[in-house]
């Protein structure tokens, strides 16, 4: 049996036992029986005290352990982002849909306005062509919106089901809410110290650090003295049939024959072991110290320029982090600010749409102006809906930054059980 220690000690214990026949007339016991135990322990002094080449492994080992939880933390929060992303660009082409749907329909009224005008007489038949050239610009921008929906169904399926399920194909969703906007007040600060905190970058690089740093450890106790303090005990026992001594003549005359002198049974042997009867103790201090340059030396040194390395690392990582950090949150108040503007240009095509057709009634206006009007409000409305759905996504944003580096923009959301989808709002699976 032998272990090695979480000190650096180890011992070694060993129980030997054997029967040994013989023809030989000139030994004594035949069978003879044998047993000893032995116990050895060896603790170092001086190298492989504090920290030996298992050590180093074991904890190098749990610093890869906790590098792989790290790494799998990142992509559970990269993948939920991406998730919430595919959410909210499906709920964007939602709203969109419903944008050109208000589009065509002020189009559609239009067309039949002039129509009765036309047969009427109020109006000339070539006057209707621009309105039927409208309507039919409308369902083309409907007809779009429709296919950016499914576009967007199939992005979202894709991430969040299963794709060997029968029904992954026809599984559909139905967001509840459309894209909301709710200002949030940003503490940059706060999520200054929070990225630097928590995130899997900074974490990262901290872990080689910390590798870095056993490892420079490892090696500074390499280079000392190897000395060692042991501690060595045997207990012996021996038995078996002991048979008379025959002298020299009497083997050359021929005479093979002995009688038996004793008899000791293997449990005497074994209580001759156990009891202590014929210990053997060795104490002392083995010092090896090698002549000339060792290579731990060299591994040293690469080791502290690697931690160096490491820790210059760290310090543009932080700076690194700080920055996208700090442009995350300029781009959620830029957002903010583009939904208050995209709103009040919404009211503002809204009213003029409404001047434009009063004119038109009374005469003093064009189909053209009236048109231009319902397309103006139709992209003031698209444009409020797009900087509601970037200001959600950039709020998700923000909040993932602070654990893992972003690329370009992504959104997030909670998915409980098998159907639900949290979002500040809500949506429904149906199939």
């Amino acid at each position: 049996m032998n272990q090695t220690l979480p000190w650096g000690g180890n011992y070694l214990a060993s129980w030997n036992s054997q029967r040994f026949t013989t023809t030989n007339l000139f030994n004594s016991f035949s069978p003879l029986l044998s047993s000893n135990i032995s116990l050895q322990y060896t603790q170092p002094l001086l190298r492989n005290l504090a920290i030996d080449q298992i050590r180093q492994q074991v904890q190098n080992s749990k610093k890869t352990r906790e590098l792989s939880d790290i790494q799998l933390q990142s992509v559970i929060t990269q993948t939920m982002r991406n998730v919430k992303n595919a959410y909210w660009d499906l709920s964007y082409t939602i709203a969109n849909l419903k944008a050109q749907q208000q589009s065509l329909a002020l189009s559609q009224q239009s067309l039949r306005d002039n129509q009765r005008r036309v047969e009427i007489g109020t109006m000339a038949p070539i006057d209707i062509v621009q309105a039927q050239a409208e309507v039919a610009s409308n369902e083309q921008g409907v007809i779009i919106a429709e296919a950016n929906i499914r576009t967007a169904q199939d992005n979202l399926r894709a991430l969040i089901l299963d794709p060997g399920a029968p029904d992954f194909w026809t599984v559909s969703f139905d967001p509840t809410d459309a894209p909301a906007f709710a200002a949030q007040a940003i503490d940059v600060d706060a999520a200054v110290r929070t990225a630097l905190d928590q995130r899997s970058d900074i974490k990262s690089a901290k872990n080689s650090l910390e590798q870095s740093d056993i490892n420079i450890r490892y090696f500074r106790n390499q280079i000392l003295p190897d000395v060692n303090a042991q501690v060595n005990y045997i207990g012996r026992g021996i038995g078996g049939t002991q048979l008379e001594s025959l002298t020299q003549d009497q083997i050359l005359s021929g005479i093979t024959s002995r009688t038996t002198v004793s008899t000791r049974n293997f449990g005497s042997v074994l209580g001759d072991v156990f009891q202590n009867q014929y210990p053997d103790w060795t104490v002392g201090v083995a010092i090896g110290y090698p002549i000339g340059t060792s290579t731990q030396h060299a591994n040293l040194a690469r080791s502290r320029l690697q931690y160096e390395q490491a820790q210059a690392q760290v310090k543009n990582l932080e700076m690194i982090v700080a920055t996208q950090v700090r442009a995350v949150a300029r781009n959620v108040q830029t957002n903010q600010q583009r939904v208050r503007s995209a709103g009040a240009s919404r009211e503002l095509q809204e009213r003029k749409l409404e001047a434009e057709e009063k004119k038109f009634a009374a005469g003093m206006s064009t189909t053209f102006f009236v048109f231009q009007a319902q397309r103006d409000l139709s992209a003031a409305r698209v444009a409020e809906i797009q900087a509601i759905s970037d200001y959600n996504k950039s709020l998700v944003d923000f909040e993932a930054v602070q654990l893992v580096p972003i690329t370009g923009n992504g959104v997030q959301i909670t998915i409980a059980g098998t159907g639900a989808i949290q979002t500040g709002g809500t949506a429904i699976i149906r199939q």
